[in-house]
């Protein structure tokens, strides 16, 4: 089963408060058309996602080619230029601790035969640097940059557990998206969950988005000591056993964790 981790409306030109949306809105809303499941796009699918009128998508697209940020394919379609990647390998967030744990999520991913996962939160959701699928086993199709909300995955619960407690009820109090029958979508339930991260270290989330599959995840803690990320396997549930996943991965979350304050 395939399941994408773009959840975005398509965009107004306005706010939520009705104010027009300045140039630089505009700019960042060409490039936040583009997701895990639109990749590439035509000018009108630029348009229309952006919540921009044609002439100006295609004036900001030509200025985004001519800078970088865009590339287009000999059939016309666009997608995200180097030069984003560039910028991106500044991010503390990002390159830079996929760096320091990539060697360690390699192991994971030759010892478990799953689909190995580093997370990080932005804003109420989970958004994943890393993302190693397996090749003989394929539980997910995941992708580096794929979103997701946080109650449904397991390096999210593990984040969310170890957030503020303002943040989780704001995750909390808004709609839970239902993924598959066994995606727990009641609150009560959640918070008893998150307790129970918080207490044995380990996120276990069976079926939360693919039934046949279950993920494992623990944190990653950084400089200072804090939730800096999260590591998961996603492995087929009828051949998984939680208890030995959370050992390696433990394990692995302790030599990122030293990698990253070295």
């Amino acid at each position: 089963m395939t399941v994408t981790g773009e959840h975005r409306p398509t965009r107004s030109p306005v706010d939520d408060g009705g104010v027009r949306r300045t140039a630089a809105g505009r700019v960042l809303a060409v490039l936040d058309a583009f997701g895990p499941a639109h990749r590439t796009l035509t000018l009108s699918e630029i348009s229309r996602r952006a919540g921009l009128t044609l002439p100006t998508a295609h004036r900001l697209v030509r200025e985004l080619l001519t800078w970088g940020a865009l590339e287009r394919d000999d059939g016309g379609r666009y997608s995200v230029g180097l030069r984003l990647l560039e910028l991106s390998a500044l991010a503390p967030r990002g390159l830079g601790l996929r760096d320091a744990a990539f060697p360690y999520l390699e192991d994971l991913h030759q010892t478990t035969l799953g689909n190995v996962h580093l997370g990080v939160r932005d804003g109420l959701e989970v958004v994943y640097i890393e993302a190693i699928r397996a090749r003989v086993r394929k539980p997910v199709d995941s992708h580096v940059g794929d979103r997701w909300p946080m109650h449904a995955t397991g390096t999210g619960l593990v984040l969310l557990a170890h957030a503020d407690r303002e943040l989780q009820e704001q995750v909390l109090s808004a709609p839970l998206t239902r993924f598959s029958p066994l995606t727990v979508v009641d609150p009560d339930e959640l918070r008893r969950r998150l307790a129970l991260v918080r207490k044995t270290g380990v996120a276990v989330a069976r079926g939360q988005i693919t039934v046949p599959d279950i993920v494992v995840a623990v944190p990653v803690l950084g400089r200072r000591g804090e939730v800096a990320a999260a590591i998961s396997v996603v492995v087929e549930a009828d051949d998984a056993r939680p208890r030995e996943l959370a050992a390696v991965l433990t394990e692995a979350s302790r030599s990122i964790s030293a990698s990253l304050t070295a």
